[in-house]
């Protein structure tokens, strides 16, 4: 019942039209701030996550902590340019409301990064406000430009599965 609201009704879209619109500000400022900020570099973040991975109570587990150690910090560079660069982008497409549900999966799985790697802040808040747009799906999008682009793309999809039916069909 509660899902079927989230997805269909306009009201409650009109809702989650300023949440996302909120978080996308939020992804888009914190990107935008480490794109002009003379060098964005992560290494540090990185390795300070793994420096928190030991002790009696460790804020990072392990399993992330090897991750980090052997993955991220090797291509930190590379980690550096995702995240500047993830955060723009996934704030830009909240904000115009364009493929919302992939902006929301892709903002939502840095948020877990953070978190796993010990950083508390907003993480927990825009991941609670993230799960309702993923649930809304279409419905979140609806006052956005998801609006017109999903059914255009659906359109598409539709028409290229009809000629592959209809070639198929010639053939037998």
């Amino acid at each position: 019942m509660f899902t079927n609201l989230l997805r269909n009704n306009k009201v409650v879209a009109g809702v989650l039209t300023f949440i996302r619109v909120y978080l996308g500000y939020q992804w888009l400022t914190g990107g935008w701030g480490k794109i002009t900020g003379g060098g964005f570099d992560a290494s540090g973040f990185i390795q300070g996550a793994i420096g928190q991975a030991t002790g009696d109570h460790p804020a990072v587990q392990g399993w992330w902590a090897a991750f980090l150690e052997n993955v991220a910090m090797p291509g930190a560079n590379v980690f550096s340019f995702m995240v500047m660069w993830g955060e723009f982008l996934v704030g830009l497409a909240l904000i115009l409301g364009l493929f919302t549900n992939f902006a929301a999966l892709m903002g939502i799985i840095m948020n877990f990064a953070f978190l796993f790697s010990g950083t508390v802040s907003t993480n927990g808040q825009m991941i609670l406000l993230t799960i309702f747009i993923l649930v809304a799906g279409y419905n979140a999008g609806r006052f956005g430009l998801d609006r017109y682009v999903i059914p255009f793309l659906k359109n598409k999809i539709n028409h290229s599965n009809e000629k592959k039916y209809i070639r198929h069909a010639e053939a037998h």
